[in-house]
């Protein structure tokens, strides 16, 4: 370490100084990124040698200096770590390129030589793990010279230096980006309120503008009052309070991927101008002092490594704009939700009639697919009509307000997410919580057997009429066979084709959300009100019942579609990428198992009891595949962590050992 700082005493200051930073920077990186104590001893080692030789410390405070007053530093307060206004599937574009074919690197600008410095993607990890105080002594350390901001920030006494000078620069470019976003059409769609009064949006940049001029003054005449930006940070909370308004009726009244996008970028820029405004404020004339803004200073350089490391990484971009749309999904799911879980009898017999209404359409739905693979049709025909028989099948049971036990998972747990959420994610009081849970297992205990104890039957039933009718079985021995070796639980694979038919399940749950939020924030029933030409042929109230029930079945009706084609689709692809892919579905499964039963005699019943266990084991990946992908992402949506699971898994285990019953059926007297 001490080499590296002779190196820069050698320095003449006209040579190029950034591989001795390089350098420097190499001496204070662990030999792993999550190694902190080892990056934090090395800081430290750093500052007391600064501390114990002044010529060091002139040394790298002279070089420090020169490296902000020689370089463009407003992009790096206005783009490092800020969203851009290309658009979010530019700025996905710009992130996988960059991560290719990085972009040329410019030394005259700090935005590129912090890139430099910080070069490894894991760089980040140390930098921000080491504690604050370890930084700010150093940088305190550096400024411990006779004329802290004339060391720092060189330049005239008559005028602001050009450290300080890029600050205002960047406040004022990220005061007009704040304006053009408050100002957005798209957020004037959502809260119609921004048009009626004077806009908090303008008026901070017009407040900054005055707010700028009295700060340079303070500078070339030390005499004037400078104005502490009360007013200013008036404003900037004005519009973080209009930022939380939007999201709130978003949350409400749907979003979109733009408004998401515009949103947080909006955050961003309004947290980085309060971050330089209190590094402003803290150098204001005529103290010109530095060391009372060293937190924030450290503050802005941890955000800006973390920024610069992560230019490139696409996930934290993805996951950053659809964090709102998610939680909008989810919500609109978590409604649903709250309609499949029952409380009383009445409702859990009206749960056992849906699901047993449903079973009977599934029993047809699987008929017709033993049909078609008889047919011998064109791969591509033989998939589409697959996809339309599950697809049309799953409409018609949300259309008869039948109910598909599979589909359940995907929105109660956005229920029970929404009940953590309020909570705190801490769910202290864990009694309601686990009610919520057995109410939960119970309704979804009686739509499994709703489905089940019909398809089976009318299956059976259905061969049976078949064989009288017709003299001949419907389905061959030979298929028959085939079927129950394919629900065999030990010698198929049928419950990784159960997986990822829960896969397919709670990816239905969240496009029925999607098409919720769409329905709402386009305002498609409203549209279709004022539609003038079908007036020619229906009556105005048959045009009300129809967007009456558009706003409320769009999503429904959807994610039914979505997920027929996704259970018809899975074979397909399989069979385009030459890999085992199929499904497995509780309900399909129950009925295939039924009209293989009718075609087998009595010595095929071990087969058959087999194939039975299979259907049992099928219906509980399916179930919780679905409900464990729903309720994570809910969870995380909701930015929510929940530390008591195993708190509320033994009070589950209690509450069964206790009161087994109330987990399959309801408690007497409700």
């Amino acid at each position: 370490m001490e080499a590296l700082l002779q190196n820069f005493c050698a320095s003449t200051g006209n040579n190029d100084e950034i591989p001795l930073w390089i350098a420097l920077i190499n001496g204070l990186r662990p030999s792993k990124a999550h190694n902190v104590p080892q990056a934090t001893n090395s800081l430290k080692r750093l500052t007391l040698l600064l501390k114990s030789r002044p010529e060091y410390r002139s040394c790298l405070g002279s070089s420090l200096a020169r490296l902000f007053r020689e370089r463009k530093q407003v992009s790096l307060y206005v783009s490092s770590g800020l969203l851009s206004s290309t658009g979010f599937f530019s700025e996905v574009n710009h992130r996988l390129s960059g991560r290719w074919l990085p972009d040329v690197i410019d030394h005259g600008y700090l935005k590129d030589l912090l890139g430099v410095l910080f070069h490894r993607r894991d760089d980040e990890h140390w930098v921000n793990a080491i504690a604050d105080e370890a930084w700010a002594d150093l940088l305190q350390t550096l400024l411990d010279t006779a004329e802290p901001v004339e060391a720092m920030l060189p330049g005239e006494l008559i005028a602001p230096p050009r450290a300080i000078t890029e600050i205002i620069e960047a406040l004022r470019m990220l005061s007009y980006h704040v304006a053009a976003i408050g100002l957005d059409p798209e957020l004037v769609h959502v809260d119609p309120i921004l048009d009626e009064y004077e806009s908090p949006f303008l008026a901070q940049n017009a407040e900054l503008g005055t707010y700028i001029d009295n700060y340079k003054s303070g500078w070339l005449e030390p005499k004037t009052t400078v104005q502490d930006g009360a007013h200013l940070a008036v404003l900037l909370d004005q519009c973080r309070a209009i930022k939380d308004r939007i999201r709130r009726r978003a949350a409400r009244f749907g979003t979109s991927l733009a408004l998401s996008f515009k949103l947080e970028r909006l955050d961003q820029h309004l947290e980085r101008m309060h971050t330089l405004l209190e590094i402003l404020g803290g150098i204001q004339a005529p103290q010109r002092s530095v060391s009372a803004v060293v937190p924030h200073i450290v503050s802005l350089f941890k955000e800006l490594v973390r920024a610069e490391c992560r230019k490139n990484r696409l996930s934290d971009y993805l996951g950053k704009h659809l964090e709102l749309l998610s939680l909008r999904v989810t919500e609109n799911a978590g409604r649903t939700g709250e309609h499949y879980i029952t409380l009383g009898r009445d409702d859990y017999f009206a749960m056992l009639r849906s699901a047993a209404g449903a079973g009977y359409i599934v029993a047809f739905m699987a008929a017709f697919k033993i049909i078609l693979s008889r047919q011998e049709l064109a791969p591509l025909n033989a998939v589409v009509a697959l996809c339309l028989t599950y697809a049309i099948g799953f409409v018609v049971i949300h259309m008869l307000h039948f109910t598909l036990a599979t589909k359940q998972p995907a929105m109660t747990a956005n229920a029970i997410a929404a009940a953590i959420e309020e909570k705190g994610g801490k769910a202290r009081n864990l009694d309601n919580l686990v009610e919520l849970v057995v109410r939960t297992l119970r309704s979804q205990f009686a739509a499994v057997l709703g489905n089940v104890a019909v398809a089976m039957p009318a299956a059976i039933l259905l061969g049976l009429a078949i064989r009288t009718l017709f003299g001949s079985e419907f389905v061959a021995r030979e298929q028959a066979e085939y079927l129950l070796a394919g629900l065999n639980p030990f010698t198929s694979a049928s419950l990784a084709y159960a997986a990822i038919a829960g896969v397919c399940l709670f990816l239905g749950g969240l496009i029925a959300g999607y098409y919720d939020n769409v329905c709402v924030y386009n305002r498609i029933p409203q549209r279709l009100r004022q539609l003038v030409w079908p007036r020619r042929f229906v009556s105005e109230a048959r045009m009300e019942r129809v967007a009456d029930y558009v706003e409320n079945n769009l999503g429904a009706l959807a994610g039914n579609f979505a997920l027929g084609c996704m259970l018809g689709g899975v074979w397909a692809l399989g069979m385009l990428f030459g890999l085992p892919l199929d499904v497995r579905h509780v309900t399909l499964s129950s009925a295939q198992l039924g009209y293989a039963m009718v075609a087998l005699d009595s010595s095929s019943w071990p087969m058959i009891a087999m194939a039975a266990l299979g259907v049992g084991v099928i219906g509980l990946v399916n179930l919780a595949v679905s409900f464990a992908l729903a309720l994570t992402v809910a969870l995380r949506a909701r930015n929510v962590t929940f530390a008591q699971g195993r708190s509320l898994i033994w009070l589950l285990f209690k509450r069964f050992s206790a009161q087994p019953r109330d987990f399959f059926l309801p408690p007497r007297g409700l």
